[in-house]
């Protein structure tokens, strides 16, 4: 007699991103764990689906039940397997499309609802956020309880303890003298949603408009237990300045000199220009100014001689107008993105060493070479005539503190921003215009020259998959989308156990570049403020891979914070953030083509860096700007009523050309420092 198994499979316990991506450390839960979890919320929905179509399968016999006895049950118990194996991937995707519905709402109410919930936030999070938010305190054990003060909203009658209670004549009077409070001050009404048996009724103020002085001489509320009415229209137009005190906030400006004004040798181009240019600057109330020092300017020609006059030139005559400085180590090429008479490209002898030995370089899949900045695997190779490359960066950041020590004695130069990858972002260079690459393409993965070849194979041998030693070879090319690849499309390989092994790979070289870099730049500057610049890769956000974010080195998908690990180092290190604020330079139509949320990102990213403690500086991303793209950046610098006061710690205004000439587009750049600086209000 056969027995039909009809146990059913519960839902699996999520992977957690961050765990050890070795097959044999997921163990499966026993199908027939009695303990197994049933779906809930969303989804239940594609649970049912599921469950229904297994029902269906049993109905028909599809299911082979297995023997008690010994004999009979081979081929049975092999049919069976197979079901609980296709259950299990079934289960899979069902928790996958849970955690894609959990990701969307915890990202709705960041975005849209202002709840201060961390990164990696749970439902419990969210629960708490939401209790907190209806004036409830919830303890980190879990403890809920309603506070004993109300917030300056609120007024509360008096409460008594449970040895002690309220009489009903006392619940009477106070009843009676909410309602005289509520006849003599419109503005104020009494809560209907709690009784005064409860022992916590309110007294709840409605809109009110300040100098309003029709309060001046309203006698208090009759009664002991209630509160002077004037008092409290006092707390509650207190507690609307406090919301808006981030106003208050001075946010240093500091605008952006052109880069041409050093030329490919190392000479100041135009004093007079920049004169008039510094001055222009005073005039906007500017706090200082930024200024790119090129690698492949000042040590172009030979290895280890600096040439620093143009720049000693330059240092002085921003100092005789009393700006600060801000100083960009940039080890990155310019001009090859972007449209424009100046080039800077990195020192005649790296490329050079690179004629023979081009693997010095990022290499995508075609064995194409990017020239934008160097390759983060030789960072601890003697490939630079007999130095690395870390020990190249430190000995140009070294010579610099040198030459200008007397700018950093005297507090001139107020930070020092390190440039890590292409465009001096930390990012891998994934998106070059001259291998064709055009908004909004995926990127490629630049990785497959012989030393990250070298790198990817060892960790795989070192994970006992030697196959895993070689890049994806279905990720599409520069321009194309993720729907039509392999690895980047909906349940695509890159959440396959390769997927996530080489994806981690590829964003720890970079983390792992920004801690070499970084803990040699902590050497050379010493105590000065030390500035990385993050990206906005903001395309293909909508859909579950997050493509270019991860092609560019940010393990970033739907499921999973890519962003709180590169923060964590930065952190190690007392790092201020630098985050370039996307603009509307597309349409909304072209954002929806594109699949793009520059919004969802930059919420994502400042708040990221905010929740790991570290200060946050902006960067405009397109220099044209209308009043709503300028509120909208003020907004972000500043954000309202954010429970932590967190407001970017200063901002750097870039625009291609110099502002004196008159061809700025910012028409509201003067508006726009002064909001920075808290001289103007909403």
């Amino acid at each position: 007699m056969h027995t039909l198994n009809t146990t059913t499979t519960g839902s699996q316990d999520p992977i957690d991103p961050n765990r050890n991506l070795d097959p044999d450390q997921y163990p499966h839960r026993n199908p027939s764990h009695p303990q197994s979890r049933r779906p809930r919320g969303f989804a239940a929905t594609a649970a049912a689906a599921s469950m229904g179509q297994a029902d269906s399968d049993v109905n028909n016999g599809n299911i082979t039940g297995e023997t008690s006895s010994g004999g009979g049950g081979g081929g049975g118990g092999g049919k069976g397997k197979r079901e609980r194996e296709k259950e299990k991937e079934r289960t899979k995707l069902r928790e996958r499309h849970r955690r894609a519905i959990t990701s969307r709402m915890l990202a709705g109410l960041r975005q849209y609802g202002n709840f201060p919930l961390p990164a990696r936030a749970d439902m419990n999070d969210v629960i708490a956020a939401l209790a907190r938010e209806a004036g409830w305190s919830v303890d980190a054990d879990g403890t809920t309880y309603r506070q004993s003060h109300q917030s300056n909203h609120v007024v509360q009658f008096p409460t008594r303890s449970i040895d002690s209670p309220l009489s009903s004549s006392t619940l009477k009077n106070c009843a009676k003298a909410a309602l005289e409070c509520q006849q003599q001050h419109p503005s104020l009404r009494i809560d209907d949603n709690l009784s005064p048996v409860s022992l916590d009724s309110v007294v709840i103020a409605e809109s009110d408009h300040p100098g309003n002085g029709r309060y001046a001489g309203a006698s208090p509320i009759p009664s002991v237990g209630c509160v002077d009415a004037n008092q409290l229209i006092q707390d509650v137009h207190s507690t609307e300045r406090r919301n808006d005190f981030t106003e208050n906030f001075y946010v240093p400006v500091y605008a952006m000199l052109p880069v041409g004004v050093i030329d490919n040798f190392g000479q100041l181009v135009d004093p007079q220009g920049v004169r008039q240019e510094l001055s222009y600057m005073k005039s906007l109330n500017v706090d200082g100014v930024v200024i790119d020092c090129w690698w492949g300017i000042v040590e172009g020609w030979n290895p280890q001689k600096y040439v620093w006059s143009g720049y000693r030139e330059l240092f002085n005559l921003i100092r005789d107008f009393k700006l600060k400085l801000q100083v960009v180590m940039a080890f990155h090429e310019y001009g090859g993105n972007a449209s424009g008479n100046v080039m800077i490209s990195l020192p005649q002898w790296v490329l050079e060493i690179g004629k023979d030995n081009p693997d010095i370089f990022f290499t995508d899949r075609e064995g194409r070479r990017s020239f934008e900045c160097l390759n983060w695997s030789i960072d601890k190779e003697r490939v630079l005539h007999g130095r690395t490359g870390i020990e190249v960066y430190f000995d140009f950041m070294r010579s610099f503190r040198s030459e200008f020590d007397d700018l950093f004695v005297e507090g001139m130069i107020a930070a020092i921003e390190i440039g890590l990858g292409a465009s001096g972002e930390l990012k891998y260079p994934s998106f070059p215009e001259r291998m064709g690459w055009i908004y909004p393409g995926i990127g490629e993965f630049q990785c497959y020259d012989k030393y990250s070849q070298t790198s990817l194979l060892k960790e795989a041998k070192s994970r006992g998959f030697s196959f895993w030693g070689k890049g994806p070879e279905n990720a599409g090319q520069y321009n194309s989308q993720p729907h039509e690849t392999g690895f980047f499309q909906e349940r695509g390989e890159y959440d396959s156990y390769y997927g996530r092994f080489f994806l981690n790979w590829y964003s720890q070289l970079l983390i792992g570049h920004a801690e070499n870099v970084l803990s040699l730049a902590n050497l050379a500057f010493e105590d000065t403020k030390i500035i990385v610049k993050i990206p906005a890769i903001y395309w293909s956000y909508k859909t579950a891979s997050h493509a270019a974010e991860l092609t560019a080195g940010y393990y970033n998908p739907s499921n999973r914070d890519g962003y709180s690990p590169v923060f964590e180092t930065l952190k190690k290190y007392s790092v201020t953030v630098k985050f370039v604020c996307p603009g509307p330079q597309m349409s909304s139509n072209e954002h929806e083509e594109a699949l793009a949320d520059p919004e969802g990102l930059s919420w994502q990213v400042v708040n990221a860096a905010w929740d790991k403690g570290l200060l946050i500086g902006g960067e405009n991303a397109i220099t044209c700007f209308d009043r709503e793209s300028c509120m909208r950046l003020i907004e972000m610098a500043k954000p309202r009523n954010h429970p932590d006061s967190n407001h970017f710690s200063f901002f750097t205004y870039r625009q291609p050309s110099p502002l004196v000439q008159g061809s700025t587009c910012f028409a509201d750049l003067d508006y726009f420092i002064k909001r920075m600086h808290g001289d103007l209000q909403r």
